[in-house]
């Protein structure tokens, strides 16, 4: 892991390809630092320095031997105007890899630095143009794979996560002000509030940082998808089931008991979420170490998935193993579904799952009830709105969570009349964790963390 501060000097130049590998239209060479401006006067054919901000010219990149590498438009961003808040000078080029590359080679003889992952959002963090929370808002919606992670990012992007963190900030700040005033003037009798009125805010603050906590499960799944996991006997038609929600033969199908061998995963999106679905080994008694194995990595499957579908045939009774292989399963995340229901099939057993389907995998009957069914698993509340603000990322729960722990301290502390002294501590504490989310208070391996999973060019 590169620590990308740690190499951070302010105003420094760096540069580098801002657009992905590949060949294309345009592609982008920024540069940003104090020496942006003389860095591209060495190269382009205009007079940079002369240029107002935020306007764009025609011309053409030059080599150090003054041969023309090629024909492009430059944009100069000046100073706080910026996305760094430093000078900025963005060359567009011919989308060429190659074309591209000369163009950046250029830029650094001129003087500038290659940029490491994520410097340009470092910068623009370091420069107060964004938070923490930003940042990582701007790698969320770079890798945003459907609309509700993306509008949960672009939410996060502009601000709204960090305006929420900023009031609970605010109204604890106010408090830690009252207990350390009453640490100071004890013998004053000053009444800046009184104990219950202290108490009451503090409930109210913890209630809604419990509530943004409780979003967690819902951003998660928007942001990284679901492990959605195909399991019963063999034959049951897991395999069909899985080529029917694919739309696609992904799985090979046959009459044959005990086909499937091993996991077979592949991607889909369902009800605008991602989903990795996976087929396994069908799961009976069995004594061929090959099959023993591949039922022993579909339990492991099994125990991982968000969401387990539990496919049962419908054209005959319920076996001894998949009864068994029923009251092991957690009830809330399990699926059971009743598939070729196109064939004669006695009654169906009253089953202790939550969620039961009917469907006919390989005749397409019953797969819309069955994506209506994950939805409703998924999002046991209800899917979240547009404008509703979601944390997906673990390193804020922590620190709420760790916030909340603190503030709950200082409830029973005032409600058991422990000094002010100790509680003044507790507060402090849950400020600090608050800090760490919107970067106020932030440890160099965080950072280090973060700004290392960008691309480079971000």
């Amino acid at each position: 892991m590169e620590f990308v501060h740690h190499h951070y000097q302010p105003g420094e130049t760096i540069a580098a390809i801002a657009t992905p590998p590949g060949d294309g239209g345009i592609a982008v060479i920024r540069i940003s630092g104090n020496g942006s401006l003389e860095c591209a006067q060495k190269v382009f054919s205009g007079a940079v320095h002369t240029y107002q901000t935020h306007t764009v010219h025609f011309g053409y990149i030059r080599n150090s031997d003054k041969e023309t590498i090629d024909s492009v438009l430059l944009m100069v961003l000046l100073g706080s105007r910026s996305f760094t808040g430093e000078d900025t000078v963005e060359i567009h080029c011919h989308g060429g890899g190659l074309i591209a590359r000369r163009v950046l080679d250029v830029v650094l003889e001129a003087g500038a630095r290659a940029a490491l992952p994520g410097e340009f959002t470092f910068k623009a963090f370091i420069n107060g143009k964004i938070d923490l929370v930003q940042a990582e808002a701007i790698q969320n919606v770079i890798c945003a794979k459907n609309e509700k992670a993306l509008n949960a990012a672009e939410n996060q992007l502009q601000g709204a996560l960090s305006k929420k963190i900023s009031a609970f900030q605010a109204q604890l700040t106010h408090i830690a002000a009252i207990l350390d005033a009453w640490i100071d003037f004890p013998e004053e009798g000053l009444e800046f509030a009184s104990i219950s009125e202290v108490i009451a805010d503090l409930e109210s603050i913890s209630e809604q940082m419990e509530k943004l906590v409780s979003t967690f499960h819902d951003g998660r799944i928007a942001n990284e998808g679901i492990s959605l996991c195909l399991i019963g006997s063999p034959n049951a038609g897991k395999s069909s089931l899985m080529n029917a929600l694919l739309d696609k033969n992904r799985a090979i199908v046959s009459h044959i008991p005990g086909t499937t061998r091993d996991i077979v995963e592949d991607r889909l999106q369902l009800n605008g979420l991602n989903f990795t679905l996976t087929d396994t080994a069908g799961i009976r008694e069995a004594t061929d170490s090959i099959e023993l194995e591949g039922i022993r990595r579909s339990k492991e499957a099994m125990g991982r998935s968000d969401l387990i579908l539990l496919v049962l045939d419908a054209s005959r009774d319920l076996e001894e193993s998949e009864q068994a292989l029923i009251d092991a399963l957690p009830p809330a995340k399990t699926i059971a579904i009743w598939n070729k229901i196109d064939l004669p099939h006695p009654s169906f057993p009253i089953l202790p799952l939550l969620h039961v389907v009917h469907l006919s995998a390989k005749e397409l009957i019953g797969l819309d009830a069955l994506r209506e069914k994950i939805d409703a698993v998924v999002w046991q509340e209800g899917p979240p709105s547009r404008e509703e603000v979601l944390i997906a990322n673990v390193r804020h729960k922590e620190a709420l969570l760790n916030s909340l722990e603190a503030c709950h301290n200082v409830i029973s502390g005032l409600k058991d009349a422990v000094s002010p002294e100790f509680l003044s501590l507790e507060m402090r504490q849950t400020l600090l964790e608050l800090g760490k989310i919107i970067g106020t208070n932030v440890s160099e391996d965080i950072l280090s963390s973060i700004f290392s999973q960008f691309c480079i060019g971000k």
